[in-house]
């Protein structure tokens, strides 16, 4: 199975708010930023594996801004690492001035994916190699967040958790 680069898996929307889409502040639902994320996270994956994926986890969601109505709303997703059957990616959400046209990163969120086959079961994926320093510092980070998520999940015993010892124990 060949290796992807994480380039490769880049995907982007671009929605308006539309009033169906807001609350009674006039703010974008947080629901429907969490399905358009889930939806562009979810081509994404495909782009890596070029297979069926589901989403196994919403591993973070950070709504750092409101997005008003009538705003223009750019999501870009790529895979920030691979595992054996799963994906890890990461979306930036982006809320552009009407006037100026320039962007502001509002959200981001980090989903994980499982390739599955035509009888739903897991099955494997390419590995991911990152070349920016933002698609490096991710594609490290991947493991923590993966080994914190199992611990918490109860699948994984803190102890063997190398990645986060690495961050609490001095070397000497």
């Amino acid at each position: 199975m060949k290796a992807k680069t994480a380039k490769e898996t880049l995907s982007i929307t671009t929605k308006v708010v539309l009033p169906n889409d807001t609350n009674t502040h006039g703010n974008l639902f947080g629901g429907e930023l969490l399905a358009w994320m889930d939806v562009i996270a979810a081509v994404s994956a495909h782009r890596h594996c070029k297979r069926v994926v589901v989403t196994a986890t919403v591993n973070n969601v950070s709504f750092q801004q409101a997005i008003a109505h009538s705003s223009i709303v750019t999501l870009e997703a790529k895979v920030s690492r691979a595992f054996s059957t799963s994906m890890e990616v990461f979306i930036d959400v982006y809320v552009e001035d009407n006037v100026r046209g320039t962007r502001t990163k509002c959200n981001e969120a980090i989903y994980t994916f499982v390739a599955v086959d035509q009888n739903g079961e897991p099955i494997e994926v390419p590995e991911l190699i990152p070349e920016t320093e933002e698609e490096i510092r991710r594609y490290n980070g991947a493991m923590r967040r993966r080994e914190l998520s199992l611990i918490l999940a109860g699948k994984m015993k803190a102890r063997d958790a190398s990645e986060l010892k690495k961050l609490f124990m001095d070397e000497d």
